[in-house]
């Protein structure tokens, strides 16, 4: 058995807000998963999970964006905080991968190419889970900040997809195993 699901939809959908029980209401998938999808973003101030963002006024929008929605029963916040940073530094790689000139750095849950965004992300949790959406730029038009996409960089977004949500799920299988295979010390 698998302990993290994951799941490409390849649906257009809008993304709007998080919530517990993600990947059960939308996909029909319940337990830990990963599951991603492309489709608009637009969450604006009330809705906006981050408190800094939302004290400062900000919003989040793009005519298209690729999403990733991680969700973990039994963590803390620090914990998936953790993984969010792991699936960050998992698109960075990918994105390295497929567009290796570009100017590409990553800042601990965010991804840039040049002085553009190329990536929003959230950790939190919810009374039954914790949760991460990480949304990629595939059309960035709309945004209110400078933003990279991938359409720019040449990355066909599905394909992506794919890579990262399997290599996410991987990451979490091999943390589990290495679990299990090392002794405690006194």
């Amino acid at each position: 058995m698998k302990l993290i699901k994951a799941h490409f939809d390849a649906a257009e959908r809008p993304y709007a807000e998080l919530y517990g029980h993600y990947a059960y209401k939308n996909f029909g998938i319940s337990g830990d998963a990963i599951v991603a999808f492309i489709g608009p973003c637009e969450v604006r101030g009330e809705d906006l999970v981050d408190l800094a963002d939302r004290q400062a006024g900000a919003e989040i929008v793009a005519a298209r964006m690729l999403h990733f929605i991680v969700e973990h029963f039994g963590l803390a916040l620090g914990e998936v905080i953790w993984r969010q940073r792991v699936l960050a530094a998992i698109v960075f790689e990918e994105v390295l991968r497929r567009a290796p000139a570009a100017a590409l750095r990553r800042e601990g849950d965010d991804v840039y190419v040049g002085d553009g965004k190329l990536t929003v992300s959230v950790a939190t949790v919810s009374p039954t889970s914790a949760l991460v959406h990480l949304g990629v730029n595939v059309d960035g038009s709309g945004a209110p900040v400078p933003v990279c996409d991938l359409r720019t960089l040449g990355v066909d977004a599905a394909e992506f997809a794919l890579a990262v949500i399997e290599r996410y799920a991987a990451e979490v299988e091999s943390f589990v195993n290495a679990l299990g295979k090392v002794r405690g010390v006194c």
